[in-house]
């Protein structure tokens, strides 16, 4: 668990970094915000009491995705590097299946330094922000609270067959998020069958959408697009802007989140990296 003043630090380097290189970090403040006791994820460089570096590792089932910053005057020493050795060390340990190293697409630090290794940027990643529009509500598809043990089964089943975890590690992955008192849990409704489902996470005056799922014998009904219109008004009824990503190879779920609304803001690279 980190502690107030690492959290404190962490959000001032932040903002220092992103300021003088023009971007936007990926630092997943959700889960920072609720790290395990008991397990190293976040690896520090200070200098008299000041953070000059920070590099945070995030599991996410059987995939590990890495994002760290740098202090500008203290780049070019190695620094970045060090921090690296010891999350992969550990992504080693924890046998990851795939290791993907973060960085915002607009970034030129981090462009060059990812020419001092061996990695393979694999995937572009949109964040994108709803515009306001008018959204048509369909009463057909309900949108509920998680609430039951079937409903964690369900949600369970659904990062099985969606995104392609193992049962043990959907189970993992879905006990630590609910340890998340900032997040929200849903269950999408259809006929009275549970054939989706979708996560808010609230931060500040942020809603940001996760885990939007249905299950692939209910996909292109419709049925997703419905439930996703609810969760925006929902949100921005409460005063939220509301946000999410999407892989850029993605294109039915681009092409849906566009139609609802969403415009892309910024983008987010991903290379894959080896443990050895």
């Amino acid at each position: 668990m980190l502690t107030t003043k690492q959290l404190r630090d962490i959000k001032a380097l932040q903002y220092l970094c992103e300021a003088d290189d023009q971007i936007t970090l990926k630092l997943n403040w959700d889960m920072l915000q609720n790290r395990e006791a008991n397990e190293k994820n976040d690896f520090f460089y200070y200098e008299d009491e000041e953070l000059i570096a920070f590099l945070g590792l995030y599991g996410f089932g059987n995939k590990a995705e890495i994002c760290g910053m740098v202090k500008p005057a203290y780049r070019r020493k190695g620094i970045f590097s060090r921090l690296l050795d010891e999350a992969l060390a550990i992504c080693k340990n924890r046998k990851y299946r795939e290791i993907l190293l973060n960085a915002p697409a607009a970034s030129a630090t981090a462009k060059e330094f990812l020419k001092t290794i061996k990695c393979d940027r694999t995937s572009t990643e949109y964040q994108m922000k709803w515009s306001n529009m008018d959204l048509h509500e369909d009463i057909e598809v309900i949108v509920r609270p998680s609430l039951s043990e079937q409903d964690f089964k369900t949600e369970i089943q659904l990062d099985i067959s969606c995104f392609y975890f193992l049962e043990d590690e959907a189970v993992d992955y879905n006990q630590r998020i609910r340890r998340d008192d900032k997040q929200r849990f849903f269950i999408i409704e259809h006929e009275k069958r549970s054939v989706g489902k979708i996560r808010i996470s609230h931060e500040e005056s942020e809603a940001w959408i996760y885990g939007f799922a249905v299950f692939p014998e209910f996909q292109g009904k419709g049925i997703g697009r419905r439930a996703l219109r609810q969760v925006i008004m929902n949100e921005y009824r409460n005063g939220y802007d509301v946000f999410l990503d999407v892989e850029a190879k993605n294109s039915n779920a681009l092409k849906l989140y566009e139609s609802c609304g969403f415009r892309t803001f910024q983008a987010q690279e991903y290379y894959t990296l080896g443990t050895s």
